[in-house]
């Protein structure tokens, strides 16, 4: 239990989720570490589980879900054993995509910290596996399809067949030609020093389109039933710049009413909320300045 009162449990996994007749959610947990399962009954469920965010929305039975399906992609990054190199980087710095590469492929060198180490990564290099999740099964993608989303991801196969090819290349690639994508970068490279990793699944959103029968998403897709009880994020991972603005329209979506009485809490804490800075520039400066005070404190 927290200071706010929430109870926290780590090393679970959300295995299903269903409607109760009284109304709310039931949960089906699992202890990882025990391997217990225990059911948890809910007023009000968001689904955050990434990859997994899918078949657990898919197993709510809520319409609104309906018509969306995923495509995984891997990414894979090289990682220098080098500490003289790591040493003398300390930045992130993006190149150009090359011609037909999807967005999430823009190059880039990339300072980490894992338990106060400093690690260099250079990537992503595309791959593929029907895993949701690195943990996840290689069942995770044809168990996604449904009837009700065969159509939009059939559409995406037809009119995408410039990402399939780039997968089909990037997975193919060899290590040679791996590390000539990183000497463009740093001409001086020593590619024994570099180890190839696999960072992490990204699952895109494949949802319906009136017009193609379906799109892909390359990013993030906030999806609410009807009677706001429960709400999940599909796409790729948000970032700093995305989770606070996804949160506040799932508080909007969920929350209509409460909504209300929060907005002036909000604005104390966000002073450019509800505003378009770009046509008030008085306030921007102030939200600028705010935000530099803020950088040089930390």
């Amino acid at each position: 239990m927290d200071a706010q009162g929430a109870e926290l449990h780590y090393g679970h996994k959300v295995l299903d989720v269903s409607r109760a007749s009284n109304g709310r959610w039931d949960l089906k947990v699992k202890n990882n570490s025990t391997g217990q399962t225990s059911t948890v009954s809910a007023r009000f469920v968001f689904v955050g589980a990434g990859g997994g965010a899918l078949h657990l929305l898919q197993r709510s039975g809520i319409p609104e879900a309906k018509g969306f399906g995923g495509f995984p992609v891997s990414g894979q990054f090289l990682r220098s054993t080098d500490e003289a190199v790591i040493e003398r980087h300390n930045a992130k710095v993006y190149g150009q995509a090359s011609v037909g590469a999807p967005p999430m492929s823009v190059p880039h060198l990339d300072t980490r910290f894992v338990d106060g180490k400093r690690s260099l990564l250079f990537g992503p290099y595309g791959g593929f596996s029907p895993n949701f999740l690195k943990s996840g099964s290689f069942l995770d993608l044809p168990l996604s399809v449904r009837p009700h989303n065969l159509v939009p991801m059939l559409a995406v196969a037809k009119d995408n067949m410039s990402l399939v090819k780039y997968l089909i290349t990037e997975v193919l690639k060899s290590r040679p030609k791996k590390i000539a994508a990183l000497r463009d970068f740093y001409p001086e490279v020593v590619g024994d020093s570099w180890e190839l990793i696999t960072a992490g699944q990204r699952v895109q959103v494949i949802k319906k389109d009136p017009k193609s029968g379906g799109v892909l998403q390359f990013g993030t897709e906030v999806i609410t039933s009807a009677d706001g009880s429960i709400s999940g994020l599909l796409g790729a991972s948000p970032g700093a710049s995305t989770a606070a603005p996804i949160m506040i329209q799932v508080l909007q979506r969920c929350f209509p009413t409460e909504f209300k009485n929060w907005e002036p809490k909000l604005k104390g804490m966000i002073p450019g909320f509800g505003a378009k800075l770009n046509e008030n520039p008085s306030l921007l400066a102030d939200v600028t300045a705010d935000t530099d005070r803020v950088l040089e404190l930390s």
